[in-house]
């Protein structure tokens, strides 16, 4: 088949850029406002992963500061008409239709109408007759299911193909159990059956379908109403069509209806529709004040992070993988969540599925999500995402949340330094720990100070706190001859005093 020439434009969004949906991120966060410099480095990634994937069409964004701030696309929607991918085509997502059910579950228990520690079963009855692997296995809770900790086996190739099967014979299915890989709540092991069980848990606490309720009570409150279930009901025009890539051509993929399994997999959107989503998403953080605006309570939403014990040592994805740290993962409810030595705490997931590849990285730390979306079977655009966030961040356009300073904080920091410069806890003695003499004391701590003296002499002390916490943070002074790079923590008391203040002299070469 002849090779699809790309039809690519680039969008840019400032604030007056795609209205969102009353999710925004917190005035004032440090994102990148602009990301117009760095577009022709990151639209290369994706132009390469599509000629290289044989992708026939995709759409990739950032989302920053609460809105769209870039979308692009490259390639068509369908080779029939050649129609050009855009803003507004209508992927479908995968697997990661699954972050919008564990959040429903999270809503209901947030209702009282469930419990996550509740046994599936209570809300499922068709499973209170199975027969578990051994005879020490613990019934599979609702939490379980979430983290993909039943003991089901992974079903990838097969659940993918489970997605229009019909709910009665769904219920069929459950009530004649499953064969287990492993005893429950021992190891994590991706299950999409686990998800479908979700869905059948939505269906059955909240009154309505699955779909039905997801749509009602997450996506149309969001503004996305483009986004949905059944693929019948969106106009023909705008669909991607999915394809797979075999025998050095493509063939289309069959449309699979919404049926059981769509809790684990069936999501449609578009890019502007799945922007709301994730700026939602990303308005969780950080913790703070004010009234609630999205469908969801913040606190909740920040579940979805939460990962059980089964963590894993795993390679960032994308080009950088290789120099950069291991990363700490564990799937925790809809998400895969993993400390990056960069990035700090990522939520990412992809979505395969037959016609369809898909994949979203958060760094809620930031306010930014990446995400893309293809029209080819398993063709997931997981390294281009995370490279995008490698250019974002080696550009200068990645910046941190900086945590407020506390006040005691502040003024435990400001005792700090006068007693260095005094080199002694007089000027700051009011403000010590009960602990804190007792751990050292006040003819050492003398010494000390003389003996970092001696290293790296006076320092500046007035450089700023960066706080860790409300009661924790360190700091680094510039000193006559190096510096001193310290840590302050204070204690969990009303008037919160000194416990701990520790100076590393780092002398210059």
């Amino acid at each position: 088949m002849r090779k699809i020439a790309c039809a690519a434009a680039g969008l840019l969004m400032g604030v007056g850029g795609t209205a969102m949906a009353q999710s925004a991120a917190p005035v004032g966060q440090q994102v990148p406002a602009n990301v117009a410099q760095l577009a022709p480095a990151v639209d290369a990634l994706f132009r390469r992963f599509q000629e290289q994937s044989h992708v026939p069409g995709l759409t990739w964004g950032i989302v920053a500061n609460g809105q769209l701030a870039y979308v692009n696309h490259a390639g068509v929607q369908e080779l029939k008409a050649k129609r050009p991918v855009n803003p507004e085509t209508l992927f479908r997502i995968a697997s990661m239709s699954k972050a919008f059910t564990a959040l429903a579950v999270l809503k209901l228990r947030d209702e009282g109408k469930l419990s996550l520690d509740a046994l599936a079963e209570t809300y499922v009855p068709e499973m209170r007759n199975w027969r578990y692997p051994t005879a020490d296995a613990p019934r599979i809770r609702v939490r379980d299911l979430l983290s993909h900790t039943g003991g089901f086996v992974t079903d990838d190739p097969w659940g993918d193909r489970q997605q229009p099967l019909p709910e009665a014979e769904f219920s069929r299915m459950i009530a004649a159990g499953v064969p287990f890989t492993r005893t429950p709540g021992t190891a994590m092991e991706y299950s999409n059956f686990g998800y479908a069980l979700l869905g059948r848990i939505v269906t059955n606490v909240s009154g309505v379908n699955y779909s039905q309720y997801i749509q009602r009570e997450i996506m149309r409150p969001l503004g996305m109403n483009s986004t949905g279930y059944e693929v019948r009901d969106a106009p023909q025009q705008r669909r991607a069509i999915g394809y797979r890539w075999e025998n050095g051509a493509w063939a289309e993929e069959p449309t699979m209806p919404h049926g059981a399994f769509g809790a684990m997999g069936g999501v449609q959107t578009s890019a502007n529709d799945y922007a709301r989503w994730v700026a939602f998403l990303l308005s969780a953080w950080p913790p703070r004040g004010g009234a609630e605006a999205g469908p969801v309570r913040r606190a909740t939403v920040r579940e979805l992070a939460q990962g059980l014990n089964f963590v894993q040592v795993a390679r960032r994805p994308g080009a950088s993988g290789e120099g950069a740290c291991p990363q700490a993962a564990a799937y925790a409810m809809g998400f895969r969540v993993a400390q990056d030595c960069d990035f700090g705490l990522t939520l990412a997931h992809g979505g395969g599925y037959p016609g369809y590849g898909s994949y979203l990285l958060l760094l809620p730390e930031y306010g930014v999500g990446i995400f893309a979306l293809t029209n080819r079977t398993y063709a997931g655009p997981t390294a281009p995402v995370w490279d995008t966030a490698v250019a974002l961040r080696q550009g200068g356009k990645l910046t941190p949340r900086a945590l407020p300073v506390s006040a005691a904080l502040a003024s435990t920091y400001r005792a700090a330094g006068a007693m260095y410069s005094a080199g002694s806890l007089a000027p700051g003695r009011q403000l010590l720990a009960m602990n804190f003499l007792m751990d050292r004391s006040t003819e050492n701590w003398s010494r000390e100070f003389a003996r970092l003296k001696t290293d790296v002499g006076e320092c500046r002390t007035d450089a700023p706190i960066t706080a860790t916490g409300a009661l924790a943070g360190r700091f680094t002074w510039s000193c006559d001859k190096g510096e001193i790079q310290g840590n302050l923590l204070l204690a969990p008391t009303h008037t919160p005093g000194i416990q701990a203040l520790r100076l590393n002299p780092v002398p210059r070469q």
